[in-house]
């Protein structure tokens, strides 16, 4: 053989043993991704010094080495929401491309090459197809009676769903029309858990969604409006919802074949109605007049012919729309025995006997209370008041706690910055607070989503200890307004 020709084949052999084959990725080593999504995670993302075991604390807590520590979330909460990759903030700190939506700094991977255009749209399509897992499983789809909470965001036609166990974002639905931003005002969950329905401030439209699903069933034309509110009969079989205007109206719904039964309107009959209650006989309906000292009762024995009266909140007053009390939300105690009444201007809850609608006593709170939460396993009821910057200086909101028993204030919490939507999850003794954050001397949020605005957050007061869970905070859609809890029965 030629000395030439064995020289060259020396090297030859040298280069090949030499080269670096490409990695081969099993299922172990993937960590339950999807083979092209696991690529991009694994090398370019759970690598030292970022989201690995070793660093992820100091990367916003996000640890990205599997599929399953992926959906343990942030500090800031979920970074991947299934189905919504809109909502997936993941997804904005690796986009740097304006045409396929929000782009944030830092970008990642950091001090790296960003991913390509390929890797962004790849991972986009991969959780708006559900972040399946390397088997095809979807997270959260596994328990259609799993214990959630709702949260309802005016600003961007969105509903957050949190996983009840674990605290987490698991779905966000967008709600209402998708030309229009109508503003949802209050979410609500079937007494049977079964369903979660929505109202909205700038539409005229009624809808209902499976809470096992959470997918969209069906809606109710109710006329234009600003619905603000509304209440379920404790058989789950009817709803009143409130049209908070001037002259301000009440559409009842059948709830089961999702139909406007009737609605109670008419010049001078409801003057700016706002908050809503029902007796559980369904024979009851309270609503508040958002201007004025005094309170509606309404007959709806026979929901057709319903009977109308003022109940004035000021002893001796004659019903008057100018007014120093301005009662927002209205609640009932467990038994039904007296009833709660927020009293935005004047800053207190009036407490009323409910056999004869007298004044029992009067609660200050914090400034502006607005929403109710009460407990039927404590003595504890909730009020948020929104704007209050007297009880935590240098902050604005807090969350007053009454003993509904006693009639007795318990104390303030600070909860964060402009507290208004709040639930009683009585399972897990906790109580969710939204708040709207819409004021720019809020803490600034995370991120932003191409909706734009202000985010609101999520915080959880511990019913045993009546303290925030300082390491909890949940970053939401834009003004965080109302909450539900599910616990399925």
């Amino acid at each position: 053989m030629n000395w030439r020709f064995s020289y060259l084949l020396f090297i030859i052999f040298l280069l090949a043993a030499c080269s670096k084959d490409p990695p081969i990725y099993t299922e172990e080593a993937l960590n339950g991704y999807p083979e092209e999504v696991g690529k991009i995670m694994l090398t370019q993302c759970a690598i030292p010094g970022c989201h690995n075991d070793k660093s992820y604390d100091a990367a916003g807590g996000l640890n990205l080495t599997s599929w399953e520590k992926m959906f343990e979330g942030s500090r800031n909460n979920a970074a991947v929401i299934p189905y919504s990759s809109e909502q997936s903030f993941l997804l904005f700190f690796v986009n740097t491309f304006d045409e396929l939506g929000p782009s944030l700094t830092p970008l990642m991977p950091f001090n790296s090459d960003t991913l390509t255009k390929e890797e962004v749209i790849l991972i986009s399509d991969w959780i708006a197809a559900g972040a399946a897992n390397d088997e095809g499983f979807v997270k959260f789809s596994d328990n259609p009676s799993r214990s959630k909470f709702y949260v309802a965001n005016q600003g961007c036609d969105l509903v957050s769903i949190f996983d009840a166990e674990t605290g987490l974002i698991m779905r966000s639905v967008e709600t209402g029309s998708p030309t229009a931003i109508e503003s949802p005002h209050m979410v609500r969950v079937s007494p049977d858990g079964n369903y979660w329905y929505v109202v909205f401030f700038s539409g005229n439209m009624f809808q209902r969604y499976d809470a096992a699903t959470d997918a969209f069933i069906d809606e109710v034309d109710i006329g234009n409006g600003s619905w603000n509110t509304f209440t379920i009969s404790s058989d789950g079989k009817t709803a009143y919802a409130v049209n908070w205007n001037a002259d301000g109206s009440v559409a009842v719904v059948d709830l089961e074949n999702m139909q406007l039964l009737e609605k109670y309107q008419g010049s001078g009959l409801l003057e700016w109605p706002h908050g809503s209650t029902l007796s559980s006989d369904g024979k009851t309906l309270y609503l508040t007049a958002q201007t004025g000292n005094f309170i509606y009762k309404i007959d709806v024995t026979d929901i057709n012919s319903p009977e109308f009266e003022k109940v004035v909140l000021e002893t001796g007053q004659v019903p008057n729309p100018l007014s120093s009390l301005d009662p927002h939300e209205i609640v009932f105690t467990p038994n039904e025995s007296k009833y709660f009444v927020t009293c935005q201007k004047s800053n207190e809850v009036r407490v009323f006997q409910t056999s004869n609608d007298s004044l029992v006593d009067i609660i200050p709170t914090g400034t502006f209370p607005q929403e109710f939460a009460i407990s039927i396993t404590t003595n504890y009821l909730f009020v948020s008041c929104t704007e209050d910057t007297i009880s935590f200086p240098g902050t604005r909101g807090s969350v007053a706690v009454i003993d509904w028993q006693n009639n007795t204030f318990v104390k303030s919490i600070n909860t964060g910055f402009q507290p208004h939507g709040i639930a009683v999850d009585e399972a897990k003794q906790l109580v969710y607070v939204a708040h709207r954050n819409i004021d720019s001397k809020g803490p600034a949020p995370h991120h932003t989503t191409d909706c734009g605005g202000r985010n609101g957050f999520v915080r959880i007061i511990d019913m045993n200890t009546l303290n925030v869970i300082s390491s909890y905070k949940a970053e939401v859609s834009v003004d965080a307004y109302s909450v539900a809890v599910r616990n399925k029965k």
